[in-house]
């Protein structure tokens, strides 16, 4: 605006104003004074998120992972009096192996030596009890050659060798397993046919062909016998 308006307009007396220019008045000075005020600052959102993504993102798969922090020298050091300690417990433990290891040898050759002594015993035993049953059988072998050199019926001679002979064999445990009229016993007998009987029970030896023996109780030869079976 001009001085010479800016004159003419205080010169002449003032007019009253509508209402509605007023206000009008009023919104213009309002839209004037409120204008947009640019913010400092043109990063865009977006372009910040981008960038807290790459730092999260993961490493490529051949990319070498990270070297870990090597121990430093202090951790590696070893005292003079640490390192005599081990050295110490290493020498007792082997002392202690060595202690075990002898006495496993002399375990071991204690048991062998008591294993042969056992068998040497052993076969002492039987070499005494042959020598002492044949000693018992001399006099029996000199009685079956006197009946063979005499004369005539020999009969008693030989019954008297036989009856001789059953004495020493009976201090030695032998006996006779009884068999005829007895019932059937599949543990001292052994049927070697049966024959058809009315004067027998069924499964009763009626006649004994072998005779059996047992040794101490235990049977050591069955006896072989005929067995009734009824008709």
């Amino acid at each position: 605006m001009s001085s010479e308006e800016r004159q003419r307009r205080e010169e002449e007396p003032p007019r009253e104003e509508s209402p509605q220019e007023e206000l009008r008045a009023e919104s213009q000075e309002t839209e004037d004074v409120s204008e947009p005020v640019e913010v400092g600052g043109s990063e865009d959102p977006g372009v910040v998120g981008e960038i807290a993504d790459e730092d999260h993102a993961e490493r490529p798969a051949d990319e070498p992972p990270l070297k870990e922090e090597e121990p430093s020298e202090e951790t590696l050091e070893i005292t003079q009096d640490e390192l005599s300690t081990l050295v110490e417990e290493v020498e007792l433990a082997r002392r202690e192996r060595d202690e075990y290891l002898d006495d496993m040898r002399r375990m071991k050759a204690e048991l062998e030596n008591s294993r042969k002594r056992q068998e040497r015993e052993r076969a002492r035993f039987v070499q005494l009890a042959s020598e002492r049953l044949v000693r018992e059988l001399l006099p029996v072998l000199d009685n079956l050659e006197r009946a063979l050199e005499a004369e005539g019926d020999v009969r008693e001679g030989v019954r008297a060798t036989r009856d001789q002979l059953v004495i020493v064999l009976g201090r030695e445990g032998l006996a006779p397993v009884n068999s005829d009229g007895e019932h059937f016993d599949p543990t001292v007998h052994e049927a070697v046919m049966s024959q058809p009987s009315d004067e027998h029970e069924e499964d009763t030896v009626i006649q004994t062909i072998e005779r059996g023996y047992v040794l101490n109780g235990r049977p050591i030869r069955p006896a072989k016998v005929v067995v009734a079976k009824q008709v």
